[in-house]
């Protein structure tokens, strides 16, 4: 097991949701399996007014998402950790002199012994990114001459290419990119590593995973819920930066990529950025065209209740044209994925919530069972993400009886089946990691900006009045004519709430 070293993390933004809500349970989760040094400290920083005592209130000893480890008899160890929490009030706003902050670090690294390590976790808005390091880096918080130093930023990583370049370029002003981990929490999450397992650990499937054996990969991210309360980020965001340029061209990467020379986290990275380089571009309108799907959800009926249309939604324009659909065909140049086309697809209001990669596999090119019931029920591998994470396989059997009748059946893994395993919440995972100064699971600044330059020209396409926005009705499985994307091939697989189900249903009413 990696060792990690005595630590303190410092937390901007402190003050806001996401630190409540994700970040110190995952950090209380940590301290109780017993995955954190033994000195360790948590420093909040922001712009509210809040002593060390209602800091630790409000995202310990009174938050409601740390309610259940409380009632199940856990109040010594919450009492413990709660301990380990401090917090600094920046003022009036974050580009400020950072003195008052150092000393406060300095205070608490020589108390707790916590040997000039520090970690930099940016939960703020990107705009905020430049300004923090570089007051960071005046107050010499960024210097390794003693200790390490780490800085970890959320997403969204810039809105286009040009502006990641620009935060790109304004964070190696004062960070090193070796110091530097964007954080993606799709890729904490089990099964998604697990796509890397499943393919180099594995000689059923590597030596298949090629233009030789796979007709087509498949790739879904559907969410049931609508925009909810971010109705006014999202109309200036969309499905395709929201979730299609990080999230899924993450996992499309680890789906592309050749084999690393070994495990450590450049020789992956190094991959995947390669991988992202070999998507081909679309640029011309007519590919575009042809080639993506964008359309929004429109007022139904779900469960007998009327759902609102996303322009109908609070914070949204009412005129807005922004995607909560998007449907991409694309080829990847190289010679493992020559002419294999990639279908990835995201959306909200879907009739359920699902996260899955799919393969679908050739037939065999002599298919003496012509007539035993096996057209259109190719072999397929479906990778779940999310929920009911696990691994299926759809091959064909004999039906019982004369002739030879063939039908398919499932070959299935389920994460819940390692009842003995705790499966790690993604954020537990990446903050570990990030505190062992393993960054395999987080972003490089060249693989950021290859991400972006595929994007692009989808974006300035979907400006034109060349490009429609579709409607379709909350609760269905996207607008009609999204299986005419999946040339040849009649429909997108459309997954059910289990791993196991047979797909294709919806919901109208």
């Amino acid at each position: 097991m990696t060792n990690t070293e005595n630590q303190l993390l410092i937390i901007f933004g402190a003050s806001g949701d996401l630190t409540a809500r994700k970040l110190v349970p995952a950090l209380f989760n940590l301290y109780k399996n017993g995955h954190l040094p033994e000195n360790f400290v948590v420093l909040g920083a922001s712009r509210s007014n809040l002593s060390d005592e209602d800091f630790r209130r409000r995202v310990v000893l009174e938050s409601k998402y740390l309610e259940e480890e409380i009632k199940n008899g856990t109040s010594k160890a919450i009492q413990t950790f709660s301990g380990k929490i401090f917090y600094t009030d920046l003022g009036k706003e974050y580009d400020t002199d950072y003195s008052d902050l150092a000393e406060r670090i300095s205070e608490l690294n020589s108390r707790f012994q916590t040997d000039n390590n520090y970690i930099f976790y940016l939960s703020t808005p990107p705009s905020l990114y430049e300004a923090i390091a570089k007051n960071i880096c005046e107050q010499g918080l960024a210097s390794e001459k003693n200790g390490w130093k780490r800085l970890i930023v959320e997403k969204p990583f810039g809105y286009s290419l040009e502006s990641a370049r620009q935060l790109n370029d304004g964070l190696h002003e004062y960070f090193k990119e070796s110091q530097i981990y964007r954080i993606d929490h799709y890729l904490g999450k089990e099964t998604v590593q697990n796509l890397l397992v499943t393919r180099f650990a594995n000689s059923i499937f590597e030596p298949l995973w090629n233009r030789n054996y796979i007709h087509h990969v498949e790739i879904t991210n559907a969410e049931s819920g609508g925009v909810e309360k971010r109705g006014g980020y999202y109309d200036k965001s969309g499905a395709l930066r929201d979730m299609f340029q990080n999230h899924l061209l993450q996992i499309v990467s680890l789906v592309v990529m050749e084999p690393p020379i070994g495990a450590d986290a450049e020789e992956i990275r190094n991959e995947k950025v390669k991988a992202l380089k070999s998507l081909r571009i679309m640029r011309d309108d007519k590919t575009l065209r042809e080639n993506t799907i964008r359309a929004q959800y429109v007022s139904s009926m779900i469960g007998g209740k009327k759902v609102k249309g996303y322009r109908e939604e609070e914070g949204v324009d009412p005129e807005s044209t922004t995607e909560t659909y998007a449907a991409i065909k694309f080829f990847v140049d190289n010679w493992r994925w020559a002419d294999v086309p990639f279908y990835v697809r995201t959306a909200k209001r879907m009739p359920t919530k699902v996260t899955e990669v799919v393969v679908h596999f050739k037939t065999p090119h002599h298919h003496i069972f012509k007539d035993s019931g096996m057209n259109g029920k190719d072999n397929k591998l479906v990778i779940r993400i999310q929920p009911d994470e696990g691994i299926l396989i759809k091959f064909g059997v004999k039906v019982p009886g004369q002739g030879f009748k063939v039908e398919r059946a499932n070959l299935d893994f389920y994460y819940s089946s390692l009842a003995e395993t705790r499966v790690m919440e993604a954020y537990e995972r990446l903050l570990l990691d990030a505190m062992q100064g393993d960054a395999t699971l987080y972003a490089r600044a060249d693989e950021v900006e290859a991400a972006w330059e595929f994007v692009d020209p989808i974006l300035e396409y979907w400006k034109t009045s060349d490009s429609k926005v579709y409607g379709y009705s909350a609760g269905v499985w996207g607008p009609e004519n999204a299986d005419e994307l999946i040339e040849g091939l009649g429909m997108w697989r459309n997954p059910g709430a289990n791993l196991a189900d047979n797909p294709g249903f919806c919901v109208i009413c």
